[in-house]
């Protein structure tokens, strides 16, 4: 027999179908989580997308377009040798346009998007995330709004990996921290920390 997504999708919702009591509960939820993954939110109970806006960071992204810049004209230009050894000048042009702008564009791009359905959290980080990476409640204890260190508890900001778990951050110091019925603690790094820790608990 074959099931339409649009069957599947209601089949998923029948109470107990993937409920823990449902002894196909650890086969099926990999299709569901497939198919979730795919399925655009139309109307989200929390939505936050959030950028590497920090100053610090531009004021040293900006140093290399300088540089190279300066550079360019010296020797391009005015033709003096940059530096005591110097590139050709194809090769310092390929370098300007990836270090000093194609590298930027890339990092004002790069961005973690948080999204609540009636189901599920859904996050993806631009653009390491093809998908989004979907946190079921039904698979959630608890979760608690933190104020944390980015670079003591998990080496900075990112995707990463520390002494309290996995992370997903790009900028500030508070964020939820999901436990999993697997004992596994994930950081989801937000501005509404209080907000989405608040919906989340609400849903368990």
């Amino acid at each position: 027999m074959v099931i339409s997504r649009s069957g599947l999708s209601q089949l998923l919702q029948l109470p107990g179908f993937c409920s823990k009591e449902n002894k196909e509960y650890k086969i099926l939820l990999p299709v569901r989580s497939a198919l979730v993954t795919q399925m655009k939110i139309d109307n989200p109970i929390f939505s936050e997308s959030q950028k590497f806006r920090q100053w610090y960071i531009w004021v040293l992204v900006a140093i290399a377009p300088i540089i190279f810049v300066w550079a360019i004209l010296q020797q391009v230009v005015l033709g003096v040798s940059f530096g005591t050894n110097p590139s050709g000048n194809a090769v310092l042009i390929i370098l300007a346009v990836v270090f000093g702008i194609a590298f930027p564009f890339f990092l004002y791009r790069t961005g973690l998007d948080v999204q609540l359905s009636s189901e599920a959290i859904h996050l993806r980080f631009w653009p390491f995330h093809f998908k989004s990476r979907t946190f079921y409640f039904s698979d959630i204890d608890n979760a608690e709004p933190v104020t944390y260190s980015p670079l003591k508890d998990y080496g900075g900001w990112g995707i990463r990996y520390g002494a309290k778990g996995k992370a997903y951050n790009v900028s500030g110091n508070q964020g939820v921290i999901i436990t999993l019925e697997t004992g596994q603690r994930i950081l989801i790094g937000s501005q509404r920390h209080e907000e989405l820790s608040s919906l989340i608990n609400d849903r368990l």
